[in-house]
């Protein structure tokens, strides 16, 4: 196997160091934009419910590995307990907004024979109108956003659904983004496998991501980078030798804070 760190050509040379620029520069905005797309699509909600003087309003989002959509964020005093609970993509007025992709308005969702109670009664609260949209990133429906019972009238009006589509569209937009810089190490790990022209194994692979998280730390006293690749190596332990690293990490974190109290 050929030496991924060592002599290259010209023209190959300075593809690689083309795309070692483009990992450093993603593996910075990889570990930045998830928390800034949750401010933002929270920003959206927390606008939503005050806009509408709802309950609650939520996202929930498309996700993989199984196909399910997730409640990623969520406002107002009845939506803390959507976050975080998953429902199948077909199931219930989210999972029919999210297949047909279109929007809807119920005034009355106890009524409605698409309407999961269950799901519902997982949250802690049950509606009694429901208004959603699909967030739709060109082609594709990536999640729904819904706003739960006006305060102020029994139904959500026509121009009430205008303006919660272009929240909608507020909310698209971020996940797009975000997700083109989720996905671009593996584009980054697929080019670098190309570029090698079949040479790189997973090990050579990982060897040069590992020299390139190394680079990255500037003081040796704080290896911030180094220390990321550890972490990210903890998603393929079984759980049992996760308890014994939770367990390590509890005692190491503990142990500033006892000296502080000292």
């Amino acid at each position: 196997m050929a030496d991924p760190t060592g002599p290259q050509d010209p023209g190959t040379d300075a593809a690689l160091r083309i795309l070692i620029d483009a990992a450093r520069r993603g593996a910075v905005a990889q570990r930045f934009v998830p928390a800034a797309e949750e401010r933002l699509l929270q920003s959206i909600v927390d606008a939503t419910v005050g806009l509408f003087d709802a309950e609650a309003s939520s996202v929930a989002l498309f996700e993989r590995d199984p196909d399910r959509l997730q409640f990623a964020v969520a406002a107002g005093p009845q939506g803390a307990g959507v976050v975080g609970i998953s429902v199948p993509p077909t199931k219930g007025i989210v999972g029919y907004v999210f297949s047909t992709g279109q929007a809807i308005a119920l005034s009355d969702v106890a009524s409605d024979p698409r309407f999961d109670r269950a799901a519902a009664e997982r949250t802690g609260y049950v509606p009694r109108s429901i208004a959603a949209v699909p967030l739709v990133d060109r082609e594709s429906t990536v999640g729904v956003l819904q706003v739960l019972d006006k305060r102020s009238a029994p139904a959500f009006t026509l121009r009430d659904m205008e303006l919660l589509a272009v929240f909608a569209g507020q909310a698209a937009t971020a996940i797009a983004a975000s997700r083109v810089q989720r996905d671009l190490p593996g584009l980054i790990r697929t080019s670098l496998a190309e570029l090698g022209d079949g040479q790189l194994d997973e090990a050579a692979l990982d060897a040069i991501v590992d020299r390139l998280a190394a680079e990255l730390d500037r003081d040796d006293d704080e290896p911030f980078w180094s220390l990321v690749g550890q972490v990210s190596r903890l998603r393929s332990l079984e759980p049992g030798e996760l308890s014994l690293v939770r367990a390590i990490l509890e005692v190491v974190a503990a142990h500033p804070r006892a000296a502080r109290r000292r």
